[in-house]
């Protein structure tokens, strides 16, 4: 019913490098400030213009060119019965054959990127309580027991994370439940992988706002419920949500089931405080010195009756959020092994909270 821990580490930095998703930061081409404009905070005010026209494009101008491209054949999902403790390795089973099947349907239409992404999903060590071979694809992976874990975290993607880049969300996981399994003295830990929705490219009609976000929250709302069913009473669950991810948790948190929410290289949640996402849980937020989030405007403009912009900064002491620090990485680089971001998520999950660094 879990998964040992890797015996590879992945290397800190450089190629293997744990990373949530494939957000880069956007290339809003050739913008050059006016030297009128004064030094570093003039190219910051012109890096912050830059990206707002990029996002405002992003959200009404790009093509849909994404929609006509043929889509590689998959079954559907398979069926199956509410997840309990009881079901958890039937449940294992089935979405490893669908992802064997899924993988020679990919295979046969000439897609051997994803006939490979399955492949590996299907290999017998691998514990999937979901899978959708379908679309760009969705897949949640447990890593660590389940069943006897007393404190769980679900890992939330951001932007361009699918099945084709899915080793890299999954990396990120490993080095998280690693990084737990090595500090929780012996009590039983587990990570959550949760692929549940479809998410936003970097540069798209998406990714600027709430959308994507609204319509995913019910479904990780539902999967917190599940994991309370399956888990014991005393046990707790920390979303840790990345990037894009954190607008997902954001639009989640009214009802969520989860004990603490940790906002990490958050763009906004939707709301303008953390007191407007009516949860009982604690909210944390954390963004490193070297994201290049911190340079996205925190705004809401109204567009053809859509909200562009994702809102209040989780990290300005206007928010709310209990900030903690990140360390001088990039965007990809919060579950590096070793990094200060990566030792601080790990003691919000294990309910350390007075270890947990809130600066330096």
């Amino acid at each position: 019913m879990g998964v040992e821990p890797d015996a590879r580490a992945p290397r800190a930095g450089g190629e293997g490098a744990p990373q949530v998703g494939g957000e880069r930061a956007p290339q809003v081409g050739g913008e050059r400030t006016s030297r009128a404009g004064g030094g570093r905070r003039g190219r910051l005010r012109g890096l912050r213009r830059a990206v707002l026209a990029a996002l405002v494009t992003g959200a009404v101008v790009l093509p849909l060119s994404a929609a006509a491209q043929p889509r590689t054949p998959a079954p559907a999902p398979a069926v199956l019965g509410p997840l309990t403790a009881a079901t958890l390795d039937e449940a294992y089973a089935a979405n490893r054959a669908a992802a064997a099947e899924a993988s020679r349907m990919a295979a046969a239409h000439g897609d051997r990127q994803r006939a490979v992404a399955d492949r590996s999903l299907a290999e017998p060590s691998r514990h999937l309580l979901a899978f959708d071979g379908r679309g760009t694809g969705l897949a949640t992976e447990v890593f660590g027991d389940l069943v006897h874990a007393e404190r769980v975290a679900v890992l939330v993607p951001g932007s361009d994370t699918g099945l084709d880049t899915y080793d890299r969300f999954r990396t990120a996981a490993r080095a998280l439940y690693r990084e737990l399994a090595s500090m929780s003295g012996g009590a039983p830990v587990a990570v959550v992988a949760w692929l549940g929705y479809e998410t936003p490219g970097t540069v798209s009609t998406t990714v600027a706002t709430t959308g994507r976000a609204e319509q995913a929250a019910p479904r990780l709302r539902e999967f917190v419920d599940e994991l309370r069913g399956i888990l014991g009473r005393s046990a707790r669950i920390a979303l840790v949500c990345h990037s894009y991810g954190s607008v997902v948790c954001g639009r989640a948190a009214s009802g969520t089931a989860a004990d603490d929410i940790a906002l990490v290289g958050s763009p906004g949640t939707g709301a303008d405080s953390a007191a407007g996402l009516h949860t009982r849980a604690r909210v944390w937020a954390g963004r490193s010195s070297g994201d290049w989030v911190e340079h996205v405007p925190h705004v809401g403009v109204d567009l053809f009756g859509t909200t562009v912009g994702l809102g209040a900064d989780p990290v300005s002491p206007a928010f709310g959020a209990r900030v903690f620090a990140a360390g001088d990485g990039g965007h990809s680089d919060y579950f590096d092994p070793g990094s200060l971001s990566l030792t601080n998520l790990a003691r919000i999950v294990l309910g350390e909270t007075e270890e947990v660094v809130t600066h330096g």
